[in-house]
């Protein structure tokens, strides 16, 4: 059974726009405690939100649903979607909810949740909610009307469980770290983190305005990253999205490394320290030269289908502690249950810190494929799966490619995109062969 609202990370759309409307998510939420009172009779949900204007408008519709279905709410204000996770383990909550779009435009938001445990929630799950929705509502009478409060320190937890999976007997003094936080949740929170631990911070996108999440700066727009960390003749630089679950990072020279570097690094200190690492999970995404670095020092890996969802799923699936995206979504489930781009970015730094070498010379043995991605935005009732000549010419694409890249077309789960992928040894081949595709894509 499909989906009808929810995607791979949660409901997300144009607010304004079925489904994010108020009284949409009003009736979400109602639907959500609906399902949450079948096995608790008064359940508690954490609700947290990035910094887009929408998101004060979301809250309130949030909080009214879910007081409607006699379920009580604890409101933690702008923080990242990792905290929310962690805050619901840590104050024994029912559930968390998270107000974002991620690292879309600020015209964009989404609603998604964690359970108990601070994890995803399942497919199942989804649809439960999905079926509460299309029943009438049951409103609770007065008294069993939910409360709303508000955990004014909600900041201040997270940013002490951040520091504490950061080794003790190690420290970031002596070191300059730009920090970027997208104009997002991570924005009060991010410098704090690295400050604390000893670094001198250049604070780069934290000036939210509700309007400028995302723009310009963040993980998904480095540029800006690359630059400030120039000019400042910083050490490192770490970049964020709008929810702080996704990680960029940038070393002296201006270097950028994505995602499947980075979860290399994570996990070569680990294998450096003789920690058991058996497997690490990665993407349909993953380039093809991290997975041959890893069967190289004897550690499984696995590609799961992309979102971190289904990265966790096969983490459980294994019992593995690592995983990861390229775009940065980065999971040690030693350290926390979701994906956290503070946490992973302070993985990787002590790495760094423990080895005494630089992110450039630890991975000096993997040298990445080159891959080009092209995005191909769908026109409306566009069936890409039928389209013969997309088919056709991918064959040919794979043909010439042979055992030395590969192809990978797939749909968006959160925008009405087509992702085109071609990975080879030789850039300009991988170039070519991806604008092909996305020209017969695109007719």
């Amino acid at each position: 059974m499909s989906r009808k609202y929810f995607g791979t990370d949660g409901i997300r759309g144009t607010v304004g726009q079925s489904p994010i409307t108020p009284d949409f998510v009003l009736r979400l939420a109602h639907a959500v405690g609906r399902v949450l009172k079948r096995s608790e009779a008064r359940p508690l949900v954490l609700i947290g939100k990035d910094t887009r204007i929408s998101g004060y408008m979301l809250e309130s519709a949030l909080e009214s649903g879910f007081n409607s279905a006699g379920v009580d709410v604890m409101l933690l204000g702008p923080l990242p979607t990792p905290g929310v996770a962690y805050l619901t383990r840590a104050q024994r909550a029912s559930l968390g909810v998270v107000i974002s779009a991620s690292h879309n435009p600020y015209a964009d938001n989404g609603i998604k949740f964690f359970s108990a445990q601070g994890t995803k929630l399942s497919d199942e799950w989804e649809l439960a909610v999905e079926a509460a929705l299309d029943e009438p509502p049951v409103w609770v009478d007065s008294a069993a009307l939910g409360k709303a409060r508000r955990l004014d320190d909600a900041a201040g937890r997270y940013i002490e469980f951040c520091k504490s999976t950061f080794a003790n007997d190690l420290t970031l003094k002596g070191l300059k770290i730009v920090v970027d936080a997208a104009h997002g949740a991570a924005y009060q929170i991010a410098p704090k983190v690295f400050h604390e631990l000893g670094a001198e911070v250049v604070a780069i996108g934290c000036a939210p305005d509700g309007l400028n999440i995302n723009h310009e700066v963040g993980a998904t727009h480095t540029d800006a990253l690359v630059a400030a960390v120039k000019a400042h003749h910083a050490d490192y630089g770490v970049a964020f999205d709008g929810d702080a679950d996704r990680l960029m990072m940038v070393d002296a020279s201006g270097r950028l490394f994505n995602g499947d570097e980075l979860l290399y690094l994570m996990a070569d200190e680990r294998i450096g320290r003789d920690e058991n690492v058996p497997g690490v999970v990665g993407t349909l995404m993953t380039n093809m030269a991290v997975e041959v670095a890893f069967k190289k020092r004897g550690v499984q890996f696995v590609r799961a289908k992309v979102g971190d969802r289904y990265v966790l799923e096969e983490l459980h699936k294994h019992k593995w502690l690592l995983g990861g995206e390229g775009s940065g979504h980065l999971l040690a489930l030693d350290k926390q249950t979701t994906g956290d781009g503070l946490v992973s970015a302070l993985q990787v730094l002590q790495t760094c810190v423990r080895s005494e070498r630089s992110m450039a010379q630890l991975l000096a043995d993997v040298t990445l494929f080159p891959q080009t991605l092209i995005n191909v935005r769908l026109q409306p009732g566009q069936d890409w799966k039928a389209n013969t000549r997309l088919a056709e010419e991918t064959k040919a694409v794979e043909a010439e490619l042979g055992d030395h890249g590969r192809v990978l077309i797939r749909a968006s789960g959160t925008e009405p995109l087509v992702r085109v992928m071609v990975e080879a040894r030789d850039a300009a081949q991988a170039q070519a062969c991806a604008e092909r595709l996305a020209k017969t894509l695109r007719n």
